[in-house]
């Protein structure tokens, strides 16, 4: 009975508000679309992570480390960190981390890092612009097919010639089924993209730490101490 009703409410519905739903339609599958891909994305830079940063605290040479950073893909900790190294050392086997034959540029190690790390954290935001503008406007649009199923309602009343209860409120329901679509599409855009910023906000603590485990083992020209080993900050 219930799919019957609802067939034949859709069926009812004018020209714009069919379009609207159809629009909102559109919205809410290409954002659980992006919903889906994003969450697979940051569990696989979570796990890639915590690997990363489990032989960052045990790694006692920075060659070595550079050496198994290579073989973790999907860690946006490790391609900050070899992004660095390869920077600072040109990436080869001298001349890198402790072993280098001189000081470098803390500046230079900062600037790289930090680029490096914006690099990581703009990729992780791709397609959250989405989640919002859908979590923005889908609302507005759902209320949009409602003004206009009402605009609808009422003319078709004002054809019949009667306002009862019975005339009127078929069609008020009809078009609020377009808010209620709104609403599906937006709340579930909303929740992911504030979920994933906080997820994003914890990578980029975890950047931070990478970017000062570097720059206290590396020989800086700001530090007039020796660099500690990686992973061991006193």
């Amino acid at each position: 009975m219930f799919q019957t009703g609802l067939t034949g409410a859709l069926g009812s519905l004018g020209t714009v508000s069919k379009v609207v739903l159809l629009l909102l339609f559109i919205f809410s599958v290409i954002s659980w679309a992006i919903i889906f891909s994003k969450w697979r994305v940051f569990r696989t830079a979570d796990l890639e992570d915590q690997r990363f940063l489990a032989l960052l605290v045990k790694a006692r040479d920075l060659d070595e480390l550079y050496r198994q950073a290579g073989r973790i893909g999907g860690s946006p900790s490790a391609c900050v960190f070899e992004g660095v190294m390869e920077r600072v050392g040109g990436g080869g086997g001298e001349g890198r981390g402790s072993n280098s034959s001189g000081p470098i540029d803390r500046h230079v190690v900062e600037r790289t890092a930090s680029h490096l790390a914006q690099s990581q954290l703009s990729r992780l935001e791709t397609y959250l612009p989405f989640l919002a503008t859908t979590g923005n406007i889908t609302p507005f649009i759902g209320l949009l097919g409602t003004v206009m199923g009402i605009i609808d309602a009422f003319r078709e009343i004002g054809a019949q010639g009667t306002a009862s209860i019975s005339a009127v409120a078929p069609g008020v329901a009809e078009a609020l089924i377009a808010t209620a679509a709104g609403l599906f599409a937006a709340i579930p855009a909303v929740i992911a993209y504030n979920y994933f910023l906080t997820r994003i906000r914890n990578t980029a603590f975890r950047l931070d730490s990478v970017t000062i485990e570097i720059l206290a083992a590396l020989p800086t020209t700001a530090s007039k101490t020796k660099p500690v080993p990686i992973g061991v900050q006193g």
